[in-house]
C-alpha cells in the first residue's frame, strides 16, 4: 500500500491544528493509501507543540519535528521533507487555505504515472490587501523576466510530489532558499490545479508586507543574475554619458569660454548617479550576503525534539 506523508509548518497554529487534523483524517478516509501526518513546530511560543503531542499519542499517524527557534517556513519545509518516509509527500499549511479535498484528485493524478507532482495555484487573490497583489503580480512578472527558472504566477507551496522528486529537491542544501523556485529548477512533469482564494480557518496571517518584500528579493537574487548584469549596464552607459559630456563641455568652453551657470543641472546629475551607484552598491552586497551566508555553512535548521527517528 502506498503511504502519503503530508508535511505540515506550523509557526503559532494552536487554533487551526485541531481543525486542520479533523479535516484530513476525514478526506483520507476516501483514499486508500497509508498516512504520515508530520507537523514541523517552528519555534511556536503558543500551545501548537502540545497540542500536536497530544494528537500523536492517540494516533500513530502523527509525527512531529520541533526547531529550537523560529528558523522560517523554508526551514520547516525542508525539515520535513528529509523526515517524510512515504512514496508519495505533500506538503500542506495548517491554515486550511490549501484545500485538503484537493488531495484525492492530486493523487490519483500521480498513480496514474504520467506526471511526477501535483501542484496548485490561485485563480485569483480576492481577499487579500490590495497593495500585496499588486507586488505580488509585480514580483512574478519581475522574475520571470529575469529568470531562467519558471516561477508560476500565484503557485502555492501546496503540492503532492513522488519520493523521486522529493530526493532531488533535498540535494538542493543551501541555506537560503525559495522552495517555488527550487520546485521548479529541479524539473520533473508537473500538472497544476487552480483554485479561487481561501482565507485562513482562524488567526491571522504571520506574513506581512515586508516579510514577503525580503521573501521576493530572496527568490529574485536565488535564481537570477540579471539585476548584476543591469548595474554593469548601466555603469558602461554612464561611462558613455560622462565622455560625450566632458566633449561638449571642452568645445562649448572654448566657444563660449566658462560661464558659471548650469551648476543647478550639475547638482541633479551629480545626484542622480550617485543615487544609481548606491543603489547598485545595496544590490551586489545583497549577492555578497548570501555568498557570505552559503560560505558560514550553518544547519537550517536546529532540531530541539523530535519523534521521527527512522530505522
Amino acid at each position: 500500500m502506498d503511504k502519503i506523508s503530508i508535511v505540515v509548518p506550523c509557526f503559532n497554529e494552536e487554533e487551526n491544528i485541531p481543525l486542520f487534523y479533523e479535516k484530513i483524517k476525514e478526506i483520507m478516509e476516501g483514499i486508500n493509501a497509508e498516512l504520515e501526518l508530520l507537523f514541523v513546530d517552528d519555534g511556536s511560543s503558543d500551545k501548537t507543540l502540545e497540542i500536536i503531542k497530544e494528537y500523536q499519542k492517540s494516533d500513530g499517524a502523527v509525527r512531529y519535528v520541533s526547531f529550537s527557534r523560529n528558523f522560517g517556513k523554508e526551514a520547516a519545509m525542508y525539515a520535513g521533507l528529509r523526515e517524510t518516509t512515504g512514496n508519495y509527500v505533500a506538503i500542506m499549511d495548517a491554515d486550511l487555505q490549501d484545500p485538503p479535498e484537493l488531495l484525492k484528485e492530486m493523487y490519483e493524478t500521480l498513480l496514474t504515472k504520467e506526471y511526477d507532482c501535483v501542484a496548485t495555484k490561485r485563480k485569483t487573490r480576492k481577499g487579500e490587501p490590495i497593495i500585496r497583489s499588486l507586488f505580488a503580480r509585480l514580483f512574478y512578472k519581475i522574475i520571470n523576466k529575469m529568470s531562467k527558472t519558471e516561477i508560476v504566477s500565484g503557485a502555492r507551496d501546496y503540492r503532492l510530489m513522488t519520493r523521486q522528486m522529493v530526493d532531488s529537491i533535498l540535494q538542493l542544501s543551501e541555506y537560503n532558499r525559495f522552495s517555488k523556485g527550487i520546485f521548479s529548477w529541479v524539473g520533473f512533469k508537473t500538472k497544476w490545479i487552480s483554485y479561487d482564494n481561501r482565507k485562513r480557518a482562524r488567526g491571522k496571517s504571520k506574513w506581512n508586507f515586508w516579510k514577503l518584500f525580503a521573501y521576493s528579493v530572496d527568490g529574485i537574487t536565488a535564481f537570477s543574475t540579471v539585476p548584476l548584469v543591469l548595474s554593469a549596464l548601466m555603469g558602461m552607459l554612464f561611462c558613455f554619458l560622462a565622455f560625450i559630456m566632458i566633449i561638449f563641455i571642452i568645445v562649448k568652453t572654448c566657444i563660449y569660454g566658462d560661464p558659471v551657470s548650469g551648476w543647478p543641472s550639475t547638482i541633479c546629475v551629480i545626484l542622480f548617479v550617485s543615487g544609481v551607484q548606491l543603489f547598485f552598491l545595496g544590490v551586489f552586497g545583497q549577492y555578497m550576503s548570501k555568498a557570505y551566508l552559503e560560505i558560514k555553512n550553518r544547519p537550517i535548521y536546529i532540531i530541539k525534539e523530535k519523534n521521527t527517528d527512522k530505522k
